[in-house]
């Protein structure tokens, strides 16, 4: 039961403990920040080699000490000892203290020796201030004899107070202490017994109880509970072994019985919970119960008020399903629990919704909506006209979707009172939601119902607050909205601004205006921009006939239609024939036209503007010697591009514009130097032996020159430029061509034949010239635009110049280089 006592020194340098006690065989780990604490640590501890010991003393607050003291006597002390020489040292220290304006030290006059286990030294910044990490375990308690000061900090003379070793193995055979030992064993088996339950550790603190001395186990036990300073102080002086064993006996029996005490509460809530449990599944058998005598109450509760609200809300029935789904395990649950408030305001949101709640819409007028917006807003006349059109097509057709109006524009312009215009033509509740500033896309969508506080989505809010299901809805500061890592809510507003609309349109068009549009509006790819010129002649048509329906609806007497909002959009003297219906013609129930609109060229010009493009556009651009028309392909399909020549007086140098690539430059180098080569032979100049370029510069440039252009492909349309250039003679403008050429004058293959051939299709091209080796991929390119148009197939540079000039190219020699 003994162990090997504790070499105590005479004198120890003392580190205060304010309000707290270290006893022998805890283990604390402290911070020294205070000036003395760390010049102590740094001495005593960190500059020495062999680290030794030092004391530790309880200090006392001012407030709960006696004033005059600097050593108190020992609290409880069963021996009596008081160390009367230091309290005559220090009451002179502290009246010293007390002149000098410092606050008196109340010490404790009983003691621990201490020992580093660990130490850490660290700086603090900015300051630079010096602070350590130490680690102590106190090993045995001491009497101070004598305090004085060591510079900053203080040293005691000290004296042991624990036994030693002979005096505890004379203890040991005390039958009172035996008895006392067991009785401590048995109270501490019991609180591990109890920990066990609660925590894993305890399997240490059953290795202690079996392995170290009852009198160090007293201590160890006590130092790991939470008791009070003056209980700690208490256990310090306790300094015969009895007393010690005693006191400890009692502090772990109190925790004990506090930790059962604790449990019992505990039991008793939860058997509180399991009895509301109880009343709540008797009180619905009792609702049960009434119903079916029928003795209700007249006093219904908050959730039966709420599934009636539910029942009026007039839900679709997969809505009403999912509700009703969701209101029974409302019903289940307690107000208590956390996700009662959540599920009862996604309920109290689904009756608020107006399912069946609609704006009663007035019949459209598109005069008094122009009035309207015309008294409104000044100016904006194509925004103002584009509304006419959406409402005239809502008038035609009343269960088109509705459509997505985009108002961009500089702030204070009129976009926000622009969409209460429309709201107020249609007779419709109006709501405008701000996106300024909006980085969480549960603001649109909504937040999920497993957060507190979760809230739907600003739209659907709009319509609760709104209590109308068809309100005009501004979505304002859209291009305001930020992303994070909350997610994007432009993106979410994918899923709210649906695209399709009044997509059932039929077109009736004579063939004819529809090949127009597409030769002079839409040379494209595909088909968008056809798709939208389309939409803008229906949309025109659309205001007529609703114009004409108002017309004929005015009075019985029919007045003639001499200007229209589809005239006062093209021109302000504009006219547009229409005929009128006579009143007998039953109209009740049908918006069809009487007559056929009839879409010619000038209405084409009137609603899409002036043609874009002209089938007299290559003739235009070759119509001067010097420019040859060349088929390029682009990764957006196949496109006709011209390549321009002139001269100039110069020193002989090339130039080459139109944002050119590296491969591009080298063909116009390369067609340079084979026209040049051949000069004589293309009679372009007498003799061989003269400089084409003496005191001249060529200039080639592809137009375009915003556009990137490389490749190889351009090199007989290159030496076609060259050659008209040189020769003064046009190249036909109803010939394209594409090829790469060697320096030798062989023409090469290339890609893309199939676009290209069609982008020449486009233009009007009917000749187009082609490498030989490109004949296999002519079976790409549909039989129709085959079938209209003349391939040449060549081998060498001269049959292309044979081919792009009208009667040909007469070639002095047939010999080839």
């Amino acid at each position: 039961m003994a162990d090997s006592p504790v070499d105590l020194p005479s004198r120890l340098a003392i580190l205060p403990f304010r309000n707290k006690v270290l006893l022998p065989g805890a283990i604390v780990r402290i911070r020294c920040t205070n000036p003395s604490s760390v010049k102590l640590v740094e001495q005593e501890l960190w500059q020495k080699e062999e680290k030794g010991l030092i004391g530790v003393l309880p200090v006392r607050d001012s407030d709960a000490a006696t004033v005059g003291s600097l050593l108190s006597p020992g609290v409880g002390s069963d021996s009596g000892e008081g160390g009367s020489k230091g309290g005559g040292s220090g009451g002179e220290s502290t009246k010293q203290d007390a002149k000098n304006g410092k606050e008196p030290i109340h010490w404790h006059s009983r003691g621990v020796a201490a020992r580093a286990l660990h130490l850490s030294r660290g700086v603090e910044k900015p300051s630079g201030r010096v602070t350590y990490i130490v680690v102590l375990e106190g090993l045995c308690r001491f009497n101070v004899q004598e305090l004085s000061t060591r510079g900053s900090y203080h040293v005691a003379r000290v004296s042991r107070l624990d036994m030693t070793k002979t005096e505890l193995e004379q203890a040991e055979q005390d039958p009172d202490l035996i008895a006392l030992s067991r009785q401590f064993k048995a109270t501490a088996m019991e609180l591990i017994s109890v920990l066990e339950q609660k925590q894993k550790t305890v399997g240490r603190t059953k290795v202690l109880l079996e392995t170290v001395p009852v009198y160090r186990l007293a201590d160890i036990f006590v130092a790991s509970f939470e008791i009070s300073f003056e209980e700690q102080l208490s256990m310090l002086d306790s300094v015969d072994l009895k007393v010690r064993l005693s006191k400890a006996t009692e502090l772990v029996d109190r925790h004990l019985q506090s930790i059962l005490v604790a449990e019992k509460i505990t039991q008793k809530v939860e058997g509180q919970l399991s009895k509301s449990q109880k009343e709540f599944l008797l009180r619905q058998q009792m609702r049960a119960i009434k119903e079916e005598l029928g003795d209700n109450d007249d006093d219904e509760d908050d959730v039966v008020a709420l599934e009636r609200k539910m029942q009026n809300a007039g839900m679709p029935a997969n809505i009403w399903k999912h509700a009703q789904r969701e209101l029974r395990h409302l019903r289940k649950m307690q107000p208590q629990q956390p996700g009662y408030s959540s599920s009862r305001a996604y309920l109290e949101l689904l009756a608020d919704l107006p399912w069946q709640k609609v704006s009663e819409e007035m019949e459209l007028d598109l005069r008094a909506a122009k009035e309207s917006l015309d008294q409104d807003h000044y100016g904006l006349t194509r925004v103002k006209q584009r509304i006419i059109e959406y409402l005239a097509v809502r008038k035609l057709k009343p269960d088109a979707k509705g459509p997505v109006l985009c108002f961009v524009g500089p702030p204070g312009v009129g976009k926000t009172s622009l969409a209460s215009s429309i709201a107020k033509a249609l007779n419709r509740k109006f709501i405008r939601i701000s996106l300024g500033g909006v980085k969480d896309e549960a603001d649109i969508r909504g937040h999920r119902r497993t957060y507190i506080g979760s809230m739907p989505g600003r739209l659907i809010d709009g319509l609760k607050r709104v209590s109308v299901n068809n309100p005009v809805m501004l979505l304002d500061e859209i291009d305001k909205t930020g992303s994070d890592v909350r997610g994007d809510p432009a993106s979410a507003l994918l899923e709210v601004l649906d695209p399709e609309q009044n997509k059932t349109f039929n077109d009736q068009y004579p063939s004819d205006m529809v090949k127009l549009i597409t030769e002079r509006y839409t040379r494209e790819a595909g088909v968008r921009n056809l798709e939208r010129n389309l939409a803008a002649l229906a949309r025109a048509a659309a205001v007529k006939v609703a114009e004409q329906v108002n017309t004929l609806r005015l009075g019985k007497e029919i007045q003639p239609i001499t200007s229209t909002l589809l005239d006062s959009r093209l021109a302000d003297s504009g006219e547009v024939e229409m005929e009128v219906i006579p009143m007998g013609h039953d109209i009740s129930n049908s918006y069809e036209n009487p007559s056929p609109m009839i879409v010619d060229e000038a209405m084409l010009e009137k609603v899409l503007g002036p043609p874009r493009f002209d089938d007299r556009e290559a003739a235009d651009r070759v119509a001067n010697p010097g420019v040859s028309v060349g088929l390029v392909w682009t990764s957006f399909g196949g496109e006709v591009q011209f390549v321009e020549a002139t001269s100039m007086v110069g020193k002989g140098d090339l130039h080459l514009t139109g944002q050119l690539g590296d491969v591009i430059k080298e063909s116009a180098q390369l067609a340079l130097t084979w026209v040049r080569a051949r000069a004589a032979d293309l009679n372009l100049s007498p003799t061989s032996d003269i400089n084409l370029l003496e005191s001249r510069d060529i200039h080639i440039h592809f137009p375009a020159g915003a556009v990137p252009k490389d490749g190889p492909s351009a090199g007989v349309t290159l030496v076609t430029a060259l050659v008209s250039l040189f020769s003064n003679r046009k190249v036909r403008a109803d010939t394209a061509m594409t090829g790469e050429m060697t320096l030798r004058g062989l023409v090469l293959p290339v890609g893309g034949v199939k676009d290209k051939v069609l982008a020449a299709h486009r233009y009007g091209i009917k000749r187009v010239i082609l490498p030989e080796r490109n004949l296999k991929d002519l079976s790409e390119v549909p039989s129709p635009i085959l079938s209209g148009m003349e391939i040449l197939l060549v081998k060498r540079i001269e049959e292309v110049l044979d081919h792009a000039f009208e009667g040909g190219c007469p070639l002095r020699s047939r010999s080839k280089l």
